[in-house]
């Protein structure tokens, strides 16, 4: 048994479906869990209908729903013939279940329709592929992920309910495997207990996966992304990136630790749990070896960069001059913890701290505003965070040269500078 977890640039038009479905077809008779992500760019779309519904906007929400519910009818018209009538009847629930939401007032917080919202791509865009992979013989069952994975009520950062999850895989799927080869289903949504949409974190798809090989005790799983593998740096960034043709867990981790936009950084602990190996694929060119993900030592990795520009240096220095004591660290966490926010590097001194992070404005002017109530506020932006891991001397040298450091952290590994 393995799993497959399509994103959604592999899924983003037409034709790169067509290619999925060639795609599988080179596993005839294999059990595979296939793991789909929202259509190219669907989420930012329902993003921005989410905000303008909470924001008492509902003509433009309903305008917004509207380019994507076309776009999707669109796409199944160009993928289907026999099936296409039985697709509209599916996508036209999911229109209705959104539209019925968007006519409403907000009465909840925006994270809860955040969820309710967004859900609804991985719902659209599943349904026209199992749609399109049975009418080209790739039979499969499609189900709703809502019914088998459930987690708590934190919305648009959700917590795997794994008893329950667990139960279900059992009661379901486990079953369902024995009548077809083939199941394909959401990822990144889930639902709690009472049924409401819930989501697990930005790229949450490959989490999706990872939970699913976990439960089901898988052989392996593939991701299938537009890059040929995981490389040492981002292509866009680097033209002389390179692809890595192994890794392990715990490089993987660090690599996402340290923000490399490679693999969702809660997938990797359910896979190593059970010591599934994961490989990331080409899906443009499924002939490439791609990277190999396990659970073994390995030397003589090459030098990996992530570079984060757009960055923010919050200074917080006590007011009174006394020492940053355990009391401000925990309050600053607590702030951080609910606005949700994740620093990318932070550094202790004796009446004073620093935070780096990722400069969205609306939070960030949230997050000065509380924390002036502990400290005095010194807000920095127009950064850039560069890490390498492995680095060399000359590396580091090339990256940083002729600009100004302003913080750097180092360890044997690792190398860490805010510059501008």
């Amino acid at each position: 048994m393995k799993v497959f977890k399509f994103g959604g640039a592999s899924v983003n038009s037409v034709e790169r479906i067509k290619n999925m479905g060639t795609i599988l077809k080179q596993f005839p008779g294999e059990k595979i869990m296939v793991v789909i992500s929202a259509m190219g760019k669907t989420t930012n779309a329902l993003e921005k209908v989410a905000e303008s519904f909470f924001n008492g906007e509902n003509k433009i929400a309903l305008e917004l729903f509207e380019q994507v519910r076309m776009q999707h009818l669109n796409t199944a018209k160009y993928l289907l013939v026999t099936h296409y009538l039985d697709c509209e009847k599916q996508l036209k629930d999911f229109f209705t279940e959104a539209e019925w939401l968007l006519h409403g007032s907000p009465v909840r917080d925006f994270d809860f329709y955040y969820d309710q919202v967004v859900c609804i791509g991985e719902l659209l865009s599943t349904t026209i592929i199992s749609a399109y992979l049975n009418e080209t013989g790739i039979q499969n069952k499609w189900i709703d992920v809502r019914d088998i994975l459930h987690t708590d009520n934190n919305f648009r950062d959700a917590s795997i309910d794994w008893n329950f999850s667990r139960s279900k895989v059992e009661s379901v799927i486990v079953p369902l495997f024995r009548d077809t080869d083939k199941i394909v289903t959401q990822g990144f949504i889930s639902s709690t207990d009472e049924n409401e949409s819930t989501t697990l974190g930005r790229e949450g798809s490959d989490y999706t996966a990872a939970v699913f090989a976990n439960l089901l005790a898988a052989e392996q799983v593939s991701i299938w992304k537009d890059v040929e593998a995981v490389m040492n740096a981002d292509p866009k960034q680097f033209s002389d990136a390179k692809p890595i043709s192994e890794l392990n867990y715990a490089e993987l981790i660090e690599m996402a630790f340290y923000g490399a936009q490679v693999i969702h950084p809660k997938t990797i602990k359910p896979l190593q749990n059970k010591n599934i190996p994961l490989y990331v694929k080409c899906f443009l060119n499924p002939s490439l070896p791609g990277t190999f993900i396990h659970n073994h030592s390995l030397k003589n990795l090459p030098p990996i960069i992530v570079l984060k520009e757009k960055q923010v240096m919050l200074q917080l220095k006590t007011k009174d001059f006394s020492f940053i004591g355990e009391h401000h660290l925990i309050e600053l966490n607590q702030i951080f913890e609910k606005l949700k926010i994740k620093p990318n590097l932070t550094q202790n001194a004796a009446i004073s701290c620093i935070a780096v992070l990722d400069d969205r404005p609306e939070k960030i002017e949230i997050l000065s505003l509380k924390a002036a109530d502990l400290f005095d506020v010194q807000v920095t932006k127009g950064l850039t965070l560069l890490t390498i891991r492995h680095y060399t001397p000359e590396l580091f040298e090339k990256l940083s040269a002729g600009k100004k450091i302003i913080l750097q952290q180092q360890t044997p590994e690792t190398v860490q500078v805010l510059m501008y």
